[in-house]
């Protein structure tokens, strides 16, 4: 562990006069990364035709990145904290551009799956180093302040985004450049990030890689991500879901024992038993279970019963993209040095809850401008309040040479949860749907009557997983009101640089930022 610099040394320097050039091309990488999340979903259909893809493996295009991405997320932000995170970040952006070429290149379905993993692994080193470079290039609180509202509402919106651009890249141009848009931003954000970036010193984690924890933290997220994608296509009582249920359990159990007793942990177990970031992981991770879920319903629910094109699926969501950048950016980032972080996170998920709450009323015929886009405009406003002050929370106080794996842990609590929701409330949803089926399909006595039976059914099935996801907003608040209870997220003394240290070991969420010392 290296040691902290004195105070004098850290006044002598003052922080890095091109830090928010550097901020925009971390912006353009984290929005590359989180378009990705879902530009490929509507781009799927064509995809799948023009390379022969079955309909069994058809998911593996969105499976296959999810499982390097989610399994591979804390080793990429260790190697972020060994590496230095401009250098990892700029690797990762080199290497996601590749995989995206290789992948709007593809002639078969084995090249469009390798791609995708590649896409998926480059991820996982490219995402953890970008919000670490934050969380050590921001220190003063109001400039922090500033800088997370930007990341949160890209976190945010991005993936709404990623829905209109798929839309209209597949619409009008091809599918292929869904992975060819990739190409450009990266190619930006590496040549303004050699530039201009100048990551602090003395920041870096020196320690030996812990390859025990590597190997069964990867296996262990694998496997979990693996459980849920496979509930949702062979069912929860499945074996073989169950199997990889118990198989994670195992090995993430056996990878908490393992990260206790090494001297060097990959995941130094202080980063997330504080009592802030616990809560702030779990949070992220239940709220991101609700937010996929929407997406996935209201995508369908626009395209399929009201007969959306592609495009306007993609634009029907921006007011949420508008809400989320105006609650991260104009509530968040304004209130965040000023009032407790809780009083942001708990009324910005309330907020959310009654959002998701209205799309509870959703019926075959209902209106887009009197329904759908209050709940959105709610929804927005809510998610955009809470994830904003949750993302610099997530790093705020740590050590700064855990600054990476603390990141890591945002993403893949997020990614989890992506997971989960996908899985968890879409099996709701078609059980719902087959049961309303079931029930009234005596009553359907024409062709007609028996078209407007699935389409009641399917919006059925999407209220009652909508329900669930209400709940689990509610969940979310519940946590972050019982565990966070940082002060605030102003500036920090100097000397209170290492977690653990100066008395910050109370978990009262007062640790002080990572210090800005000496530029490379």
């Amino acid at each position: 562990m290296p040691e902290a610099p004195s105070p004098a040394a850290v006044q002598a320097v003052g922080p890095d006069p091109r830090r928010w050039k550097a901020l925009a091309f971390i912006a353009i990488a984290q929005l590359m990364v989180v378009l990705d999340a879902t530009i490929v979903n509507i781009a799927l259909p064509s995809a799948q035709s023009d390379l022969g893809i079955s309909d069994a493996n058809r998911q593996w295009v969105i499976t296959a990145y999810a499982l390097a991405f989610g399994g591979l997320l804390l080793f990429g932000g260790r190697i972020a904290d060994m590496w230095g995170r401009k250098r990892a970040f700029v690797t990762g952006l080199v290497g996601f551009a590749a995989a995206s070429a290789i992948g709007g290149a593809a002639t078969g379905e084995v090249m469009m799956l390798a791609a995708r993993a590649l896409q998926g692994a480059f991820g996982a080193l490219l995402a953890p180093a970008a919000l670490s470079l934050l969380a050590v290039m921001f220190t003063d609180g109001k400039e922090r302040a500033k800088a997370f509202g930007i990341y949160g509402a890209i976190a945010g919106g991005g993936g709404a985004i990623g829905l209109i651009l798929g839309g209209v890249l597949t619409e009008y141009l091809d599918w292929r450049w869904t992975f060819y848009v990739n190409v450009p931003f990266a190619v930006i954000a590496a040549i303004g990030a050699a530039t201009v970036i100048r990551e602090p010193g003395g920041t870096r984690n020196k320690s030996a890689l812990d390859i025990p924890g590597v190997i069964l933290s990867t296996l262990g997220l694998v496997t979990l991500v693996y459980g849920f994608t496979r509930a949702e296509t062979d069912g929860w009582s499945d074996g073989g879901t169950i199997g990889m249920f118990v198989a994670a359990v195992v090995l993430l159990a056996a990878f908490a024992l393992v990260e206790a007793k090494v001297r060097a942990p990959l995941l130094p177990l202080r980063v997330v038993t504080d009592r802030n970031r616990g809560g702030v992981y779990l949070s992220l991770g239940l709220a991101t279970i609700a937010m996929f879920g929407l997406f996935l319903f209201l995508t369908y629910y626009l395209q399929v019963v009201k007969g959306y094109s592609p495009v306007r699926t993609g634009v029907a969501f921006l007011p949420m993209v508008a809400g989320m950048i105006t609650g991260s950016t104009q509530i968040g980032a304004r209130l965040m040095t000023r009032v407790p972080s809780r009083l942001l996170m708990v009324p910005g998920f309330l907020v959310a809850a009654v959002g998701m709450l209205l799309l509870t009323q959703l019926e075959v015929d209902s209106s887009y401008p009197a329904l759908i886009l209050p709940a959105e405009l709610l929804l927005g406003l809510g998610l955009g309040t809470a994830f904003m002050p949750a993302m610099s929370l997530a790093t705020h106080g740590v050590r700064s040479s855990d600054a990476g794996v603390a990141s890591a842990m945002v993403n893949t609590s997020q990614q989890v949860g992506g997971a989960i929701g996908t899985a968890l409330l879409n099996t709701i949803a078609a059980s719902a749907t087959t049961s309303y089926v079931t029930s009234h399909l005596a009553e359907a006595t024409s062709k007609p009557a028996q078209q407007m039976l699935k389409l009641e059914a399917m919006v059925h099935g999407y209220t009652s997983a909508i329900w669930w996801a209400v709940g689990i907003l509610l969940v979310s608040a519940g946590i972050v009101a019982l565990f966070v209870n940082a002060r605030g997220q102003g500036a920090q003394p100097a000397d209170k640089s290492l977690d653990g240290e100066a008395g910050s070991g109370s978990g009262s969420g007062e640790e002080a930022e990572p210090v800005l010392v000496a530029m490379h």
